[in-house]
């Protein structure tokens, strides 16, 4: 059963990260995006499941909280892209009791790292536990945020779906790229090449997220763009859900303010 399985893994991976590079630099709400985004949000979907049930296997926990938050991230990225306006359900309450678990048992896990005589827990230091449980715990405010609100529209929703899939590109690239170095030729790892194919999600998500927050561009086009891009998502259906991400002069609110925050 591990042979199939970690090759679906292996597989789910190549495509998530390579989808995922495309996305983020096609051009914004364009088809060949919304197709790359669905690729994307498959083979992570696959990567995270494949890579939780091979960590059970091996009683590998460090890697089961590391599956389990990426599967939460692009779903809940997905479904903030796919859903129209309206009231959360179910499946939000959900994620968020999942998501305050992996924070919750990340920092205990890093607590428990910190005072240990080898200074690690499950062949892990505590900072990475203290850093995945930070942001399992930042987007387990976010989604309390929303259902207190009974919903989220407008810029934050972008910043909502912009944040988490990039983080979850992040995981996959950096489980990759830095975790296993050696499968690289040593010139890429002289170089820092890994570490910046790493470490280019994050970059991404800073720049667009300045691009949004700050950028007049952003603040001109959406006023008059909002209306327009509503009407034509709906019409579209969640058949092209994961356009939702125009992030230049696409999801500002009806009086064109732009104020994201993390959710």
């Amino acid at each position: 059963m591990r042979s199939p399985l970690l090759l679906l893994h292996i597989v789910a991976g190549t495509l998530g990260m390579l989808s995922g590079f495309v996305a983020v630099f096609l051009l914004k709400g364009s088809r060949r995006h919304g197709l790359a985004g669905t690729v994307f949000v498959i083979a992570m979907l696959a990567l995270s499941a494949s890579g939780v049930i091979l960590a059970t296997m091996k009683s590998q926990p460090g890697n089961i909280l590391g599956g389990t938050l990426t599967f939460y991230l692009v779903a809940t990225a997905w479904m903030t892209a796919r859903r129209r306006e309206g009231a959360p359900g179910i499946f939000d309450w959900a994620g968020l009791l999942v998501v305050l678990a992996v924070g919750a048992v990340q920092v205990t896990f890093g607590l428990e790292a910190a005072t240990s005589p080898t200074g690690l827990k499950y062949g892990y230091p505590s900072w990475p536990y203290f850093f995945m449980g930070s942001v399992a715990l930042l987007a387990a405010v976010g989604d309390a945020r929303m259902l207190l609100r009974r919903g989220i529209s407008g810029t934050p929703r972008i910043v909502r779906h912009l944040w988490r899939m990039c983080f979850a590109l992040f995981i996959a690239a950096s489980s990759v790229f830095l975790a296993r170095q050696q499968i690289f030729p040593v010139l890429m790892r002289k170089t820092g090449t890994l570490a910046f194919l790493s470490f280019l999600p994050l970059l991404l998500m800073i720049f667009w997220m300045i691009r949004v927050r700050f950028t007049n561009d952003f603040k001109q086009k959406g006023a008059r763009s909002a209306d327009r891009h509503w009407i034509g998502y709906a019409q579209r259906g969640s058949s092209r859900g994961s356009e939702l991400a125009s992030f230049p002069g696409h999801g500002a609110d009806r009086s064109g303010s732009a104020h994201p925050q993390l959710q």
